[in-house]
């Protein structure tokens, strides 16, 4: 058998597994979404300067915290919403799980004074309330119109609600309703 043809087909086949293969939580992909601060369920240790460089540079610090991946978040269940988008001015299925879901799955200690800082990899941070992601429905969500959100568009996870369906924002410009979403993102600080 010619060694080119055969390590090809073990690529496949390798790869049709991995597809196939169902998801496991923290299955071991790489890491999307770290969530820190007053959570009680960290599966991963301090933030280390050297190798969380992003993190690092924009001066987040932790003692431990929560990561998820891919499958991980994908595997959970999930909500469907329909928003019109700023971006195009027209309506796009989004999916992922509940905001509040995920900070469960972290242990996040979620009072009444509590706050939930969403940092993008950009930087952007948007700061709710955890009565405003339970009332506004806010997912993680990690698909756009049926597929999974690249790393460059708005994914490959953005923070969103249903603008349509919030009456205070609907009543608002498109333009206006999403300052609380931001995408691509990739930790989230619960402050107690």
């Amino acid at each position: 058998m010619d060694k080119r043809h055969f390590l090809g087909a073990a690529a496949l086949a390798t790869a049709g597994a991995a597809i196939a293969a169902p998801a496991r939580p923290n299955a071991g992909g790489p890491a999307l979404l770290t969530i820190s601060g007053a959570i009680g369920k960290p599966n991963r240790g301090a933030l280390d300067p050297a190798l969380d460089q992003m993190m690092h540079k924009q001066k987040i610090t932790f003692p431990a915290a929560h990561a998820f991946d891919f499958s991980t978040l994908a595997a959970m269940p999930a909500l469907a919403i329909r928003p019109t988008l700023e971006y195009d001015n027209r309506q796009h299925s989004l999916r992922g799980p509940l905001l509040t879901d995920v900070l469960a799955r972290a242990g996040a200690q979620l009072s009444s004074q509590a706050k939930l800082l969403l940092r993008a990899v950009d930087g952007y941070v948007a700061a709710v309330t955890p009565a405003q992601a339970n009332a506004w429905r806010f997912i993680v969500a990690t698909h756009l119109d049926g597929k999974p959100m690249p790393l460059g568009g708005l994914g490959p996870l953005w923070a969103v609600y249903d603008a349509d369906r919030v009456p205070e924002m609907a009543a608002r410009p498109v333009a206006e309703r999403f300052g609380a979403c931001p995408w691509a993102l990739y930790h989230i600080e619960v402050q107690a």
